[in-house]
């Protein structure tokens, strides 16, 4: 069953699911068409510049506020923000993909695992960084994040995303993102499933400036889907789950919380294909820096230093001259969490696997392994196509901080410097 989206990024959208439910010319008439509730969710203040603005008006059956009394609920491998007490070494860091022994009763939320993070989510800056392990499909339970929004990477299995505005399917390959505030729960169509995760306590995401590149390139508006109106008629409670300063909370409903009739704004999950990427690279020599790669940037208080920029590393030809293909070696004002989707990287061929990661903080020199640099040191430099791979990457201005869960992890790899032992100072005066 194909299910229906809505296109662009950021559009101000209008979707009923029966028609007659939306109302026109009014935000909050004094008795909405079918006798539903107008509610209001404000992704920005009220008064940010209208061309940031992000808000969206939901016609339900029944308002948020009709719930439970909330009490603590415990998710101890999902952590917010970095902890300083950890003394890291300045060194990089790689993980093997991480198991999934025993995700097969642990859904979304109970099978989120914080490998590394930074900043401060009551200070709206900085990003997690996340693996999910689950199992088992939400039913009646759902969830919530106020501390940030969410950016989902699906690595193994497909997903179903049931939001307030309606449903969206994404499976590896493509993404999704769920704005802070808006309720979800996810659905596996392939049993055990694995993904990333980049929990986004900064701006919203949007769309990079495009500068010289002109006005087309990367990442297109039109190509980001938003699910239409749909809601559940099933009668019967939901147990909701909150996360709010760090910290997670779950409240009994009496209904389903996904119960929205019609709703229309501009604050929408949107699911991207990165399939529909336009790389753009040199054909000439040398490289263009990475950020040619960004799909959508966080930005911060500094412009041009972001928040966080999601990266990927689709397929694609190289054809420079006279020209290191592989990434080269550098050392980055910037810290980079890697993650593989499928394929191979090629700087690390042989060690970086799909829902494996990697962390190269501030100044950490990084670059391609041994074996991808004699490689690529002697190739005949013919076009070549990079062809099923993906990887990505959450670039941060703020250094990340693994946590205690990753860093006794078995799927850490404490031999990853090993990778750049055998090479040789070749100096020949």
């Amino acid at each position: 069953m194909t299910i229906p989206c809505q296109s662009g990024f950021g559009n101000e959208y209008a979707s009923e699911a029966v028609p007659g439910a939306l109302p026109q010319g009014r935000n909050s008439p004094q008795r909405a068409p079918l006798d539903l509730y107008p509610e209001l969710i404000s992704g920005t203040a009220f008064t940010a510049p209208r061309h940031e603005n992000r808000r969206s008006w939901l016609y339900r059956r029944q308002p948020s506020v009709v719930s439970g009394r909330y009490q603590p609920y415990a998710q101890p491998r999902w952590q917010t923000g970095g902890d300083r007490s950890i003394a890291l070494p300045p060194e990089p860091m790689r993980w093997q993909p991480v198991p999934l022994e025993g995700a097969a009763d642990a859904d979304f939320v109970d099978g989120m695992h914080t490998l590394a993070a930074n900043g401060d989510c009551e200070a709206q800056t900085g990003i997690g960084a996340l693996v999910y392990l689950a199992g088992r499909s939400m039913v009646r339970r759902a969830f919530v994040n106020a501390d940030g929004e969410m950016l989902l990477v699906p690595q193994q299995g497909r997903i179903v995303l049931t939001t307030e505005m309606g449903v969206l399917e994404v499976k590896p390959g493509e993404i999704a993102l769920v704005p802070r505030g808006v309720v979800f729960k996810v659905g596996l169509l392939d049993g055990i499933s694995r993904g990333y995760v980049c929990e986004n306590y900064g701006a919203h995401f949007r769309l990079p400036e495009l500068g010289p590149i002109g006005s087309n390139g990367l990442a297109n508006a039109r190509d980001f889907l938003a699910p239409v109106a749909a809601f559940e008629q099933e009668e019967g409670g939901y147990e909701l789950v909150k996360k709010a300063g760090g910290r997670f909370w779950r409240a009994p409903t009496r209904q389903s919380p996904f119960n929205v009739v019609a709703w229309h704004g501009n604050l929408a999950p949107v699911k991207y294909d990165t399939a529909n990427f336009m790389t753009i690279g040199s054909i000439s020599f040398d490289h263009p820096d990475p950020s040619i790669f960004t799909v959508l940037t966080s930005p911060s208080d500094t412009p041009g230093t972001a928040n966080c920029d999601f990266v990927i590393f689709p397929p694609r030809w190289l054809v420079m001259e006279d020209t290191f293909r592989p990434p080269w070696y550098h050392r980055n004002l910037m810290s980079e969490f890697m993650g593989l989707v499928y394929g191979e990287y090629d700087a690390k061929p042989g060690g970086f696997k799909p829902g494996g990661a990697s962390l190269h903080n501030c100044m950490v020199p990084h670059g391609p392994d041994e074996e991808a640099f004699t490689k690529a040191s002697q190739a005949d430099l013919k076009p070549q196509k990079l062809d099923n791979t993906l990887a990505f990457m959450f670039e941060s201005r703020y250094r990340f901080i693994p946590t205690a869960w990753a860093l006794q992890s078995p799927a850490l790899d404490h031999d990853y410097a090993d990778c750049w032992a055998g090479l040789q100072d070749q100096y020949k005066p």
